[in-house]
Order: structure tokens, then sequence, then C-alpha cells
């Protein structure tokens, strides 16, 4: 369900009552600071994505959001359309603290859009999995259209060239709904290849190709958009799907792109160039820390293996 993305002249501020801070009012003509909210919040209420992303990078401002869409993405994961305010930025790959009124918990979600759709339509998105963790709850069983939020922008993980830099092939390495970011990076680097298309070739000269593992075709988020970038730009963006847990025949359309099991050494190794390469990777620890090691076996300098974790 979908309503027209905007925010009314009605909703110019609203409040995010929090059970240990108070009152906390965000004003859509610019950012509001957390500083005070975050050092009345209880211990207990920092653990989880604050705590784990203490020495992450964050904006200072917090921005109110209002949710304009809600799409059943999978059986388990919805994806949020959200109208955001004008100053809010962020980079392929980043992450947000999601604020929920009267929910103490704050939420950690990866952007799945791109920055090109936020310039476009003032717009972000997020895809969320079920969980019984209070944000992702409220999300699956009380967010509707028209509810209010506010977010705050960090991470370290992010793509963000400029036209000048040097030729790169990314690699994307995701494991479940690891997908999120690097799918915006996915969706940024086709936004940059079409301003590449219609440079005549001088700006941005990227190559991506996407290893993409879940448990079956279900599972696998924004797989048609995948396929059509692939089909965009067929000699600059390629991708290798993977069902680890597949019980049904799998449609027709997908089965150029799909293959059974778990991503191999193999899917990996003929898209390492030590020299060109940049890979992202996001997934469960144990995922990436394997796959980490491989890619060092292959060459791959550490410093151009950048991942994220999520628990």
């Amino acid at each position: 369900m979908s309503t027209p993305c905007f925010l009314s002249s009605a909703a110019r501020s609203f409040s995010l009552p929090c059970p240990a801070a108070g009152l906390l009012r965000c004003r859509l003509l610019g950012p509001c600071s957390v500083t005070s909210f975050r050092r009345n919040m209880s211990s207990k209420s920092q653990m989880d994505h604050l705590e784990r992303t203490a020495n992450n990078y964050r904006q200072n401002a917090l921005y109110p959001a209002q949710v304009c869409g809600i799409i059943n993405e999978s059986e388990t994961v919805k994806r949020l359309r959200l109208a955001v305010h004008p100053d809010f930025s962020f980079k392929a790959g980043q992450w947000v603290d999601f604020f929920i009124p009267n929910v103490e918990k704050v939420g950690g979600f990866s952007m799945c859009s791109s920055p090109g759709l936020l310039q476009r339509e003032g717009i972000v998105e997020l895809a969320v999995k079920y969980a019984k963790h209070p944000p992702a709850h409220w999300i699956h069983t009380m967010c509707t259209v028209g509810s209010r939020v506010a977010m705050r922008v960090g991470g370290d993980f992010f793509f963000h060239p400029t036209p000048s830099d040097p030729t790169v092939h990314l690699l994307l390495v995701a494991g479940g709904v690891g997908i999120n970011p690097l799918y915006s990076i996915l969706l940024h680097s086709t936004d940059l290849l079409r301003l590449n298309r219609a440079s005549g070739g001088r700006d941005y000269n990227i190559s991506a190709h996407l290893c993409y593992s879940a448990k079956n075709t279900q599972e696998l988020l924004f797989k048609s958009s995948i396929i059509e970038a692939c089909r965009e730009f067929p000699d600059k963006i390629s991708c290798d799907l993977h069902v680890t847990q597949q019980s049904i025949d799998v449609d027709s359309h997908l089965q150029p792109f799909i293959n059974h099991g778990r991503i191999a050494d193999e899917d990996l190794r003929a898209h390492v160039d030590p020299q060109r390469t940049l890979c992202f990777l996001c997934g469960p620890p144990p995922m990436i820390e394997a796959l980490s090691k491989n890619l060092m076996d292959f060459g791959l300098p550490k410093d151009r293996i950048l991942f994220e974790k999520w628990w």
C-alpha cells in the first residue's frame, strides 16, 4: 500500500515520546540535536545497534521522516518508503539509526535505495526482516502509511566515487538481508553508469558483479531490479544469484541467473583483480570472516575488502 510521498504543512513538526528521555521534537525546518536525548537514555536502551556501532561515523543531525509506502518485499521482509527532510543525505551503503515514537530501542537499518532516488524524489527506502527486536517488530506489526519516525545517518561502509577516479571493478557479496547496502551500491552504480554513458565514457568508469545468496528465490530480494540492471548494462553489470534451500522449481525467467548451493571460491576468484577490484561484503559474521580470508588468499589486498556484519 502507498500514498503520494509528501510531508504536509500540517506535519511541520512532530514529537517522539521516549520512556527514558521525555519528549524529543523535530522540525522539518531543520535537523535537531540528539546529544541530550542520548545522554538521558538508560544503558540498557543503548544495547544492540547503538552499542555495536558506537565507534562508527555518524552525522550529528537527526531528521524527521514520514512513511509514505509499505511493500511486502517477501513473506518476511517489508520495504518502507520514507519521505525525508530536504537536508537529509547519505552515501550508498550507509545505514540509519531509526527512532520510533514510544519505542525505547533504536533500530539500525541500511538504506536499500540510491542517493539518486533521494535527489529525484526526496525518498529513502529500508527493507526490514521480521524479528522480535522492537524496532523491526514495530515495522511489521504497527507501522502504517503516515507513521512518523526520525533517522540519523551513519556508517563507514559506502561507495562514493568521483568522476575522475581510476577504473574500478566492484565485487559485491551478500548473504540474506545483507543485500540491502549492496543493493544501494548497485543502484548507485547504475545511476553513475548512466552518467558515464551521457559523458561519452569519460566519467565514472565502473563495473560491478554481484554474488548474492539466500534460502530460496522468494527470499532473493530485489531480484527483478537486479536482473534489469544486468540487462541494461550487460558489459558492466553481472550477477550470480544463489539459493541454498530451494524446494520448488525456479521460474524460467530466473533460471539463467540462479545457482544452487552456497557462494563458492570459484564464484569469487574469477572476479578478483588485485589492482582494480574493490570488494564489499555484507552478511552473517561467519560468512564475512571466511570470504575475507579467501579473497586475501586470491591476492586481493586487505584494504580493498570492506565489510559490514549484521547480527
